[in-house]
């Protein structure tokens, strides 16, 4: 079986847009035909139960002859799947029994892989394939199947046609789909507008200084580590929902590290070189900078693994250099890496070792593209539909211009961080890992922490999340404080509190579980941010004048906010 990065390509899939036999050929003898599903996984270690198959096939046969009588006797069937929600599926008996075929084929082939008897990453595999192919079937793919289509190319004399065609040869001259007006957003101008000043660069990042907002700030600053993986404005989209803003109006004085997009002169770049000559060199700069011994730190995603793993060297070499630590929806301990898990073993770790980690640069339209495949309904065959068959153009949407903003990673630290912390778990073991030129222990980090994770967050598990708890402050469980916010991995996280949307748990007690605390947790309406600036605010220090300027003696202002390393593209 494959493992490899899934892509979409429209080229390969336009020419199937009007000929749906793809999807009838897929379930047309799937429901009865065992040897040619398990067929598809020849040279597997798989089982299935012929008894279990038979119970599958007679439900399949009750159901299948239901819904033929309801087509016979012109009674439409209930469809509750979003995707079929429209009057044009609802109202057309033909149309509407299609969808319902396409759901009852889609429930059997997921309860055959359900079936399956495997080594348990060998199913989820399974599983995870079966279901890219049964999204990808979807009647709402094709033009004969989608009755939204075909109404709206009458209703529009074919010009939703030719627009659709249009979008397609735009996508392709781009290399993917475009899910956002990307017309709509420049970097600089309406995102990442936060004034400030890059104060220090060198080949890795360029530290940005924010002005203050108030006429006062804590006398600890405090450092953004974003991951480095995408690019920092994820933290600044626009006023409203700038994580960077919201801080700066707290009274904060805030830096913030924008990684450079790295191209072939990054090619050789290595995950000491991101901990020693990035993070470990920014936390320098803000102490030079602000004059003081201790800050305030954050890591998001990536960000966090890599603050964390910098601190520790720190920790190692005698240094104590934070006040807090803020880590939010990140990995220290990789037991449990979701979804992400079916793409790591041996045999792919080794092949990236082998093509990249020495050199080379694992290219950012990959990384987004196997993103994107982890909700496909939602980020691929959504836009299908609504770009290519119905000829829309995508709405304006910040969040999705930023995912569409991809970057590059360096290819020997990308293999490392494969191997260390996806494939064998190394992190979390006190000295297991050497970093930096020091053998790293998360547990020598003293400093009081916030972790936040996303109940819905398909990258980053909450629950695994949540074993950071365990790892950091092993001898001072009560410095850790967890906060669980809903929603996903970037929507959870970007949250502002004016917008009054959603919802967060918090337990102040130390739980041996995710579960038992969750359990015990108490839900609060609306924006988790509250909670996390009352947490800053306790280990951010007196109250001093804000400074009128922009860095200090030896580092003088090179360039406005955003900087020009965020500008680059893949």
């Amino acid at each position: 079986m494959n493992t490899s990065l899934p892509q979409f390509n429209p080229a390969a899939w336009m020419p199937q847009m009007t000929d749906p036999s793809a999807f009838q050929n897929l379930f047309k003898a799937a429901p009865m035909n065992l040897e040619a599903f398990t067929s598809q996984f020849a040279g597997m270690d798989v089982k299935i139960d012929p008894s279990a198959v038979t119970g599958l096939q007679t439900e399949y046969l009750k159901k299948f002859t239901s819904l033929w009588q309801d087509l016979i006797t012109q009674k439409t069937p209930e469809i509750k799947d979003r995707r079929f929600s429209s009057e044009e599926w609802q109202s057309d008996k033909l149309h509407a029994f299609t969808a319902a075929a396409y759901l009852l084929n889609a429930e059997f082939l997921q309860s055959l892989t359900d079936a399956i008897e495997a080594e348990p990453k060998t199913k989820q595999r399974i599983q995870f394939a079966v279901q890219q192919i049964i999204d990808a079937m979807s009647p709402a793919n094709f033009f004969v199947t989608n009755p939204e289509a075909k109404k709206k190319i009458l209703a529009t004399k074919g010009e939703s046609l030719t627009k659709g065609i249009s979008h397609i040869l735009n996508d392709l001259r781009k290399g993917r789909i475009s899910q956002s007006d990307e017309t709509a957003f420049e970097v600089g101008k309406n995102l990442a507008i936060t004034e400030g000043a890059v104060v220090f660069e060198n080949d890795l990042f360029q530290l940005i200084q924010y002005r203050p907002l108030t006429e006062t700030v804590y006398e600890r600053p405090l450092l953004l580590v974003p991951p480095c993986i995408n690019k920092y404005y994820i933290l600044d989209l626009q006023p409203q929902n700038s994580v960077v803003r919201h801080l700066v109006e707290q009274g904060h004085t805030v830096f913030l590290m924008s990684w450079r997009n790295p191209d072939a002169s990054g090619s050789h770049l290595t995950w000491d070189h991101y901990v020693e000559d990035g993070v470990i060199r920014a936390v320098h700069v803000v102490q030079d900078i602000s004059g003081q011994d201790k800050i305030n730190s954050f890591g998001f995603c990536v960000g966090g693994t890599l603050i964390s793993s910098a601190l520790a060297v720190m920790f190692a070499r005698g240094e104590k250099p934070i006040a807090s630590l803020t880590l939010l929806t990140s990995l220290l301990d990789f037991s449990d890496t979701g979804i992400l898990n079916i793409f790591i073993d041996e045999n792919q770790v080794r092949m990236r070792e082998s093509t990249i980690g020495k050199g080379g640069l694992m290219p950012g339209r990959d990384m987004a593209s196997t993103f994107s495949f982890l909700r496909p309904n939602d980020l691929v065959w959504n836009y299908v539909q609504s770009n290519y068959l119905k000829g829309e153009a995508p709405p304006p949407f910040d969040l999705l211009y930023w995912n569409a903003d991809s970057t590059n990673m360096a290819g020997p630290m990308y293999a490392w961080y494969l191997r260390n912390m996806y494939l064998e778990n190394n992190l979390k073991e006190p000295n297991k890992l050497s970093i930096a030129g020091h053998s790293v222990d998360l547990g020598a980090i003293d400093a009081p922490t916030f972790i936040y994770a996303s109940y819905e967050d398909h990258i980053v598990p909450w629950t695994s999340a949540y074993t950071s708890t365990k790892i950091l402050n092993p001898k001072k469980p009560k410095q850790n404080k967890f906060v669980l916010g809903a929603s996903g991995h970037i929507a959870g996280v970007i949250n502002p509190p004016a917008k009054k949307k959603r919802n967060y748990w918090t337990n102040d007690k130390v739980c041996d579980t995710a579960e038992a605390w969750l359990e015990g947790a108490a839900d609060h309406p609306g924006s988790w941010w509250g909670e996390w600036t009352k947490f800053l605010a306790k280990y951010a220090g007196e109250e001093i004048k804000a400074p009128k300027k922009y860095g200090g003696a030896s580092y003088t202002p090179i360039e406005p906010a955003p900087g020009r390393y965020v500008l680059a593209k893949t």
